[in-house]
């Protein structure tokens, strides 16, 4: 398994040690290491007298000490002492803050509370797990609101579509699941074509339906090979499937791909994973999708022109 180092994002209150537990026991899991981290907001920069500005190092450090302080002393009791001993406290907004931690300590994943737990705190899951999303590029994985801090996820439902994204969304899910030894189902739900009559009159639903299913059996279901992984296909609304399979199925986990496209529709992707983020239907671990390489097709040569010979005298053209 390729987490080895875990952030979770923390405040004072009670959901955020909640949150602070769940990454402990993956990381416990996984054979890696937790590191706390809490964003400090500057306050005093709303502030133009100087003699605030002059002291703002000083203001800086007492205000980063009085957090940690707080912090730790919520903390203390749900994590490990060695997990609160790398507590890493810094000013500014949590997603930068995340984002600016992640990149010094080469992490592999980031661990939010959801929305709901930390309605007026700022880690809730709402804008933060957004911007985390957008700008850390590792996997963020959002606590949901039925989430067992005391137990390690035993099942995990990785939603893919029919595009490049699979692959990495797959890779995620079937290392999570082998690292914490869970069952793992992958779901692709195939929306209906829109019903445009130029398109329709080029490609039919039945044929639409059967080059789906033809592209899930060779491209993607081949990325679950050598897992337990039961495979499932749905057809149906987008949102609506994916909660009615993990609400069946029980899934504590649901992988999704940050962004992506194809078959000229978004399916896992773009919005449906930031509403799926602003309302939870279990703890949801975004994963990110980078765009496949362009491949560069070789320049080629100009058509060299015919120089045409001066004609000699007396010389047939």
């Amino acid at each position: 398994m390729c987490w080895k180092r875990i952030l979770v994002g923390v405040d004072e209150s009670p959901q955020a040690a909640a949150a602070a537990a769940l990454a402990a026991r993956l990381a416990k899991a996984l054979r890696g290491e937790c590191i706390p981290v809490h964003a400090v907001r500057e306050m005093w920069l709303a502030f133009a007298e100087e003699e605030i500005v002059d002291r703002s190092a000083e203001l800086q450090a007492a205000l980063i000490d009085a957090s940690r302080r707080e912090v730790a002393g919520a903390l203390r009791g749900h994590v490990p002492e060695e997990t609160l001993g790398r507590l890493i406290v810094r000013p500014g907004s949590p997603a930068a803050v995340l984002r600016d931690v992640a990149r010094d300590v080469a992490a592999d994943a980031v661990v939010l509370g959801g929305k709901q737990h930390l309605a007026l705190r700022r880690w809730a899951g709402g804008s933060t797990a957004h911007n985390c999303v957008r700008a850390i590029g590792l996997p963020v994985l959002v606590m949901g609101p039925r989430a067992d801090s005391g137990t390690p996820f035993r099942r995990i439902l990785a939603a893919v579509d029919l595009s490049e994204a699979a692959a990495p969304v797959a890779a995620a899910a079937r290392d999570l699941a082998e690292g914490l030894s869970a069952e793992l189902r992958a779901l692709c739900v195939i929306e209906p074509p829109v019903p445009l009559p130029d398109v329709m009159s080029v490609l039919t639903p039945s044929q639409y339906s059967r080059l789906a299913e033809r592209t899930l059996t060779g491209r993607v279901w081949p990325l679950f090979k050598g897992s337990e992984a039961k495979t499932v296909a749905r057809q149906g609304p987008l949102m609506e499937t994916i909660r009615e399979e993990a609400a069946a199925w029980n899934a504590d986990l649901l992988v999704v791909g940050s962004h992506g496209k194809g078959w000229g529709e978004r399916l896992i992707l773009g919005s449906a994973t930031e509403r799926l983020l602003e309302d939870l239907p279990t703890s949801l671990l975004v994963v990110p999708v980078h765009a496949p390489a362009v491949t560069q097709q070789p320049a080629r040569r100009p058509a060299r022109k015919a120089v045409r010979k001066p004609v000699r005298a007396g010389s047939h053209a």
